[in-house]
């Protein structure tokens, strides 16, 4: 049987949301932002599990809240007595425990609760992959077309400055395209697959190249091709997908740094 005819949504839908992520992902590097990602994809759960249990549509619940941390994370804290990395650590212990709490109090068995909790690409369904179309197609192709004025507002806000580039509106543009994506994106896929491509191909694109256009493409191609190995291994030998996938994209860095260390010291 072929991966792509038995589960064509759950492929689909995998390509879409680790393109997404592994462009935004470099961008989340970078800026030294990598707490951002997992905190608000615990947000998009936690949304997730307040929506169940009021009975409105789930990927509603997680784009409020991610948006409402959005706002949140988007906020100069310049002058501000906490950093912003204990805030996005309130706001992660915060999301992780009221998800626990609010599955808890919904009434729902084992089976529903990892669903939930830890997703499962593979259960991909035709309306979620619609509704991920529609919303992380025109935020990525944004995100690559603006991307000259995000990296001067993340990287060198003087240069911005001199530019005329408005690095608050730019870094809230970026911060509402990755809520977006990491909300819907968490609903289908989990939030532990979603950080993974966050972190993971970002990582070894920037291993292999200081260039920014080459790392922005490097990203979407090592996302994509480890979702499609890691979907086709999981389906062969009958292994949880997420997992998998994990696995497959994490040991992308270890492996092209240990390849690196070799021809350098070669």
């Amino acid at each position: 049987m072929n991966l792509f005819h038995e589960f064509p949504d759950a492929v689909i839908a995998g390509l879409l949301i680790a393109s997404a992520c592994g462009l935004m992902g470099l961008w989340v590097i970078l800026k030294r932002s990598v707490f951002v990602g997992i905190t608000l994809s615990e947000t998009a759960l936690c949304g997730v599990a307040l929506a169940y249990l009021l009975h409105i549509p789930a990927m509603a619940g997680a784009l409020t809240l991610t948006l409402a941390s959005v706002a949140v994370v988007a906020f100069p804290l310049e002058g501000s007595r906490l950093p912003r990395d204990t805030l996005l650590g309130l706001m992660f212990l915060l999301a992780t425990s009221g998800a626990i709490l609010l599955v808890a109090r919904s009434g729902f068995g084992l089976i529903e609760i990892k669903a939930l909790l830890y997703g499962d690409l593979i259960l991909t369904s035709r309306r979620d992959l619609l509704v991920l179309a529609f919303v992380l197609v025109p935020v990525s192709l944004a995100q690559l077309l603006f991307a000259r004025p995000i990296l001067y507002a993340f990287l060198d806000r003087d240069a911005a400055w001199v530019m005329g580039i408005k690095v608050r509106f730019w870094q809230t543009f970026f911060f509402v395209g990755l809520g977006l994506v990491i909300s819907l994106a968490s609903k289908v896929a989990g939030a532990g697959l979603v950080f993974c491509y966050l972190i993971a191909p970002p990582a070894a694109a920037l291993l292999c190249t200081r260039r920014l256009r080459s790392a922005l493409i490097l990203g979407i191609i090592f996302s994509s091709v480890s979702t499609l190995i890691g979907m086709s291994v999981s389906f062969r030998y009958d292994l949880p997908s997420n997992p998998t996938i994990i696995v497959l994209t994490v040991l992308l860095p270890a492996v092209i740094g240990g390849l690196r260390m070799i021809f350098q010291n070669g």
